[in-house]
């Protein structure tokens, strides 16, 4: 099965330890929520390509280069001259990962329709985060997601910062809810987004809601260190719990899990709760290492075997 991820790749900027009141350090790492995914996905060993608009400046090309040299290609990519997206990360005590974002009039912000490639049966399409609610690029992508014959899968990905308007927020997540749920796709979300979605309504009872609402088949909820719950179109729940690891940071990690979870679940949908489980060890791992560095197939089966 070939997989297309759609949405943005950026450059997180990391404070480094040498600062001054005149000077700082930063490390430039290649980030984005899909590109992350798309990597996970070719680190496992699976036919990933890359749907994003790279720019043709510094940070784009290192983005390109980190992409391809994951196994992932890019033969789906828009390359642009729009500048690179940046988003500052700050890591709270917990090594938890918050972000401000530099977003006006870059490269994952300008989609046109005619960008978009026709997909297949055969293919699925993974999109999501805050490319795909973000204007101008919200309509041109709820266009090419409606539009599209692949199976789907929708990772909401919250980030408040981006859009602050809660009710704006829950009106985009919702239209692409409506049209993965035609679809029979996925959609995927934190507990932490449905949290600040719903103003702190219980997150398996919004995806419970959800899931009658939009005909959703399967809507799951990351809970970090608790594992996952996947919420099926009849109302039950399955879960999985978390793997205790130590540490390093979070950055990538429900990229990455959906990553592990789509490697195993798109062959066999029937095996819901071993698709869980390994997602849930792929995000394990990914949190051990600093920045969004995903685990191979073979660090995921020795990691489950233990």
């Amino acid at each position: 099965m070939r997989f297309v991820v759609c949405g943005e790749a950026l450059i997180d900027m990391l404070s480094g330890d040498e600062r001054t009141p005149a000077e700082s350090a930063w490390r430039a790492l290649s980030g984005g929520g899909p590109m992350n995914t798309a990597v996970a996905l070719g680190k496992l060993g699976l036919d990933s390509h890359f749907l994003g608009r790279l720019s043709s400046d510094a940070f784009g090309r290192q983005l390109a280069e980190h992409i391809e040299s994951n196994g992932v290609q890019l033969d789906l990519a828009i390359t642009t001259d729009d500048p690179t997206s940046l988003a500052i990360v700050s890591l709270d005590d917990e090594g938890k990962a918050h972000y401000t974002f530099h977003f006006h009039g870059t490269s994952n912000f300008n989609w046109h329709d005619e960008e978009f490639p026709e997909l297949s049966e055969g293919d699925w399409l993974h999109f999501g985060s805050i490319g795909a609610v973000t204007d101008p690029s919200y309509s041109p992508v709820l266009r090419f997601v409606a539009g599209t014959e692949a199976k789907i899968s929708f990772d909401i990905n919250v980030r408040p910062t981006v859009i602050p308007d809660r009710a704006e927020y829950n009106e985009k997540v919702a239209s692409f809810l409506r049209v993965v749920g035609e679809n029979g796709g996925i959609a995927k979300a934190s507990d932490d987004d449905l949290l600040w979605l719903t103003e702190g309504a219980d997150p398996v009872e919004t995806a419970q809601r959800w899931c009658a609402e939009f005909g959703l088949p399967l809507f799951i909820v990351t809970l970090g260190a608790d594992g996952v719950a996947a919420v099926r179109g009849d109302g039950s729940v399955v879960k999985v719990a978390g793997r205790r690891v130590e540490v390093a940071d979070t950055v990538g990690a429900g990229d990455t899990f959906m990553a592990g979870f789509l490697s195993s679940y798109a062959d066999n949908p029937e095996a819901l709760e071993a698709a869980l489980d390994r997602g849930v060890a792929a995000a394990a791992l990914v949190c051990t290492r600093q920045g969004a560095k995903p685990p191979t197939a073979e660090e995921v089966d020795a990691f489950l075997s233990r």
